[in-house]
């Protein structure tokens, strides 16, 4: 491949090669047997497009609007944690790319630029928060995230319990092979070290460096979320959420139309069909399979977003044909930045719309607005969805 990528396949390799392997694991990898993870990507794509041919779509529009603004496309960076060790302030280079780009990023609470170094740097990006025990740090979360006028904030729900993932374990970022295993990595990836390590310091836990303090190893930050993450939260949570938050709130983790339907009255704005990228629940749905359903529930009463397993434009539209409003992408976009840089999640998001609009041509859909069910296929060898 010579260093080019045509594809996020090819930004995937380029990754691999260059982090350290413990971070590629912890990218790359999902929870347990990696069933869902890998449902995500199958089930996607195994939606087939229906082509039509001589319509006049000579002008197509890939803008998409969603919560009072219009973006450029209806894409989103979606959060991932510890993204900004994947290249130097990697949240920071991410967010500068998205909004060249025009459209959202996501900061994650498990990110190593904090709220302030990326609002200081692009100003208007989405907040991603869990809700753990103590809920002064999490109001404190929230109230930070109002000072940096984030433009959402999307509100994890799916992580009472964080599921186990082998690769970290086997890798080193978890369990009893410890720092040792994993500084042998880093001296094995010398770009890596030079960019990230030494040139990115400080290299601290960002957003949670009050509660973990700044010299916190990662597997200190692993075993923080363990014992903080809460699993007596209910709707009555997200109301105490709501109830702090005046701007958009999301509710991330929804796989079932009656928990969408109580996100509806919960007051939020909106949902991200997801099953955490296939890292929490091993065995769930996928989100291809589970949208239809959610979105026919939600009926339009709230924005309903999606994620998993997204890999190209042609997953994007197929994704808003299964019902979505609005997708995020998350290792796609973190392959790219680990590889290089702002300009790797750039080119991403340019291939991105390039692959949109050629699915948009051949199905006949001169606007975001015209992708919906007619397009898809169905019956023959797909799933049934």
């Amino acid at each position: 491949m010579a260093g080019k990528a045509a594809s996020i396949g090819d930004y995937r390799a380029l990754a691999k090669a260059r982090l350290p392997h413990f971070l590629f694991e912890y990218l790359d990898g999902g929870s347990y047997d990696e069933v869902t993870l890998r449902r995500n990507v199958a089930d996607l794509q195994s939606i087939a497009l229906k082509q039509r041919v001589l319509r006049d779509v000579s002008s197509l529009d890939t803008s998409a609007e969603l919560f009072g603004k219009r973006w450029a496309l209806p894409v989103g960076l979606g959060p991932v944690g510890l993204s900004g060790l994947y290249s130097r302030r990697g949240e920071v280079q991410a967010a500068r790319a998205a909004a060249a780009a025009g459209v959202p990023f996501a900061l994650s609470t498990l990110s190593a630029c904090s709220i302030g170094e990326v609002a200081a740097a692009e100003p208007g990006f989405w907040f991603q928060l869990y809700i753990v025990k103590d809920r002064g740090f999490v109001a404190d979360m929230i109230a930070r995230a109002k000072d940096a006028e984030c433009g959402a904030l999307l509100l994890t729900v799916d992580l009472a319990a964080p599921g186990t993932r082998y690769r970290d374990y086997r890798a080193g970022l978890s369990g009893s092979l410890g720092g040792t295993h994993r500084l042998a990595q880093v001296l094995r990836r010398p770009e890596w070290a030079w960019d990230v390590a030494l040139r990115g310091r400080p290299l601290t836990m960002g957003n949670l460096e009050p509660v973990v303090g700044s010299n916190a190893a990662l597997s200190d930050l692993m075993g923080w979320v363990a014992r903080n993450f809460d699993a007596s939260i209910t709707w009555k949570d997200v109301e105490w959420v709501r109830s702090r938050w005046d701007g958009p709130l999301v509710i991330k983790g929804i796989l079932d139309p009656d928990d969408a339907r109580s996100a509806v009255a919960s007051g939020a704005d909106g949902i991200v069909v997801s099953n955490h990228g296939g890292r929490q629940l091993d065995g769930a749905l996928s989100s291809a399979r589970a949208l239809p359903a959610i979105a026919d529930a939600v009926a339009g009463r709230i924005a309903v977003l999606a994620d998993g397993g997204v890999r190209s434009g042609l997953d994007v539209v197929r994704m808003l044909a299964l019902g979505a409003d609005f997708v995020l992408m998350g290792r796609g976009w973190a392959y790219a930045l680990a590889a290089r840089g702002e300009a790797g999640v750039a080119h991403v998001l340019k291939l991105i719309a390039a692959e949109m609009r050629v699915a948009m041509a051949l199905t006949a859909c001169t606007s975001i607005g015209e992708i919906d069910e007619k397009i898809l296929e169905r019956g023959g060898n797909q799933a049934t969805f």
